[in-house]
């Protein structure tokens, strides 16, 4: 997604990989206008993951727990596990550790759901089966289909209409005072990484919440958007943004936008305007995220290790600890199940773009055209093009997951070199060395 494009008509594979790779960073770019101007300029990181604005404890307590004062993974990885991954293994190395991983899909899929509701349908269950007493979510805003308000859902309704997807920065855990204020005692937190590691470490770190039985639910993300931008970035990517519904990065290399209609739009990565291949425009917090897969969540339910077919809905789980397998009996009856596929080695799609990601986390003045590189109609040429000879399934994953460890080191060693290593795990840097890229 980041950096132009240089297509030519006798196009070669190589060229076509590094165009891809490059592309695909794109997907990561929502505007958020924080960006430093060199790297002593200091950054405001927050993802406003909304624990700081509980009331029913001191906020400078909160804000210890910050995942980016507390650092990613490390020794609250151990905390959990009784150990830090196996840096000898190379899917823990990049997945975390795991019990189990496959891909499976309902099979009654929930209706309106941004995929086929798998998160939707364990939440359900473990508020129909009295695991849980309330959960910890999201409902869409009024104002906006894709803006978010933070809840606190004790009924099956409420539940039901946390499904889909809100691509904004979301206070998810500030739904916890009506938790803490009720003295429930067995909650359930669906969130991104920030909100689970923050999580897990006021409940370590302070009294207030351990009396609670906490069980949760990771989404894989490292991308997320401003509010004040969200609309802006739908109008640069879609001919309808006032019937979107739902919009998704897809493994096929293009933006599914799902419509009101019931229609699906899609659009190339290649074909996005220039202007939204900028890492400036990028919350500096999602930037600077070191755990795309949420490994510190019961478990983890997303897609990129899914494969794309026709007519499927299939998710990608990750089942982490004993919770995570609870959570996953509560649905087993419901899901079809298959093993994970597609090829593991990603190497040459990484390394013919890793020069392209530096340059471009180092180019924090270059200004950005508005104009589409390629047509749409060429832009597809491409996607079908590496849909055929991309990586898939596991591939994707371990693709996906290598790009964002690359993009963010070298984001932050550029912009907030005097985090980095507060901020970065120990097995990034192992990655790094099996591309031979620079520390």
């Amino acid at each position: 997604m980041y950096k132009t494009l240089c297509i030519t008509l006798d196009l070669q594979i190589i060229k076509g990989m590094l165009i891809l790779q490059n592309v695909l960073t794109r997907k990561n770019q929502y505007p958020f206008l924080l960006m430093s101007k060199s790297p002593s300029t200091k950054i405001e990181l927050c993802s406003s993951c909304g624990l700081c604005t509980i009331q029913e404890w001191p906020i400078d307590e909160s804000q210890t727990s910050c995942v980016f004062k507390t650092g990613w993974l490390g020794e609250s990885e151990k905390h959990l596990f009784g150990r830090e991954r196996c840096i000898h293994d190379p899917i823990e190395l990049r997945f975390g550790i795991t019990t189990d991983r496959f891909t499976a899909q309902l099979k009654n899929p929930i209706p309106h759901a941004q995929w086929g509701g798998i998160i939707t349908r364990m939440a359900i269950r473990a508020f129909e089966e009295q695991l849980v007493e309330g959960v910890i979510s999201l409902h869409r805003s009024p104002d906006n289909h894709f803006f978010s308000i933070p809840v606190f859902a004790q009924n099956l309704e409420q539940i039901h209409a946390t499904s889909g997807n809100k691509p904004v920065l979301s206070p998810v855990l500030q739904s916890l005072q009506s938790a803490y204020r009720q003295n429930l005692k067995k909650i359930l937190v669906i969130g991104a990484a920030c909100h689970i590691h923050t999580l897990r470490d006021f409940q370590k770190r302070f009294t207030y919440l351990r009396d609670m039985e906490i069980l949760t639910i990771g989404i894989p993300c490292v991308d997320n958007v401003a509010r004040s931008k969200w609309p802006w970035i739908l109008e640069r990517m879609s001919k309808s943004p006032n019937t979107a519904r739902h919009m998704e990065f897809m493994q096929d290399f293009r933006i599914h936008i799902r419509h009101s209609s019931g229609q699906t739009e899609k659009i190339p990565f290649f074909s996005l305007p220039e202007e939204l291949s900028n890492p400036g425009i990028f919350p500096p917090a999602c930037m600077s995220c070191f755990d795309y897969l949420n490994s510190l969540a019961d478990i983890t339910v997303g897609y990129i290790g899914a494969e794309l077919l026709p007519g499927k809905t299939r998710q990608w789980l990750l089942v982490r600890t004993e919770t995570g397998k609870k959570l996953l009996e509560l649905i087993n009856q419901d899901l079809d199940r298959f093993p994970e596929t597609g090829n593991w080695d990603c190497h040459s799609f990484v390394k013919n773009t890793s020069k392209r990601i530096i340059k471009s986390m180092q180019q924090q003045n270059k200004q950005y055209s508005s104009k589409r590189k390629i047509s749409i109609l060429t832009g597809n040429i491409l996607a079908q093009l590496f849909n055929i000879i991309g990586p898939k399934g596991i591939g994707f994953a371990h693709y996906s997951v290598d790009f964002h460890l690359i993009r963010h080191y070298y984001y932050v060693k550029f912009r907030t070199p005097d985090l980095l290593h507060k901020l970065v795990p120990s097995h990034v840097p192992i990655i790094l060395e099996e591309y031979g890229l620079p520390l």
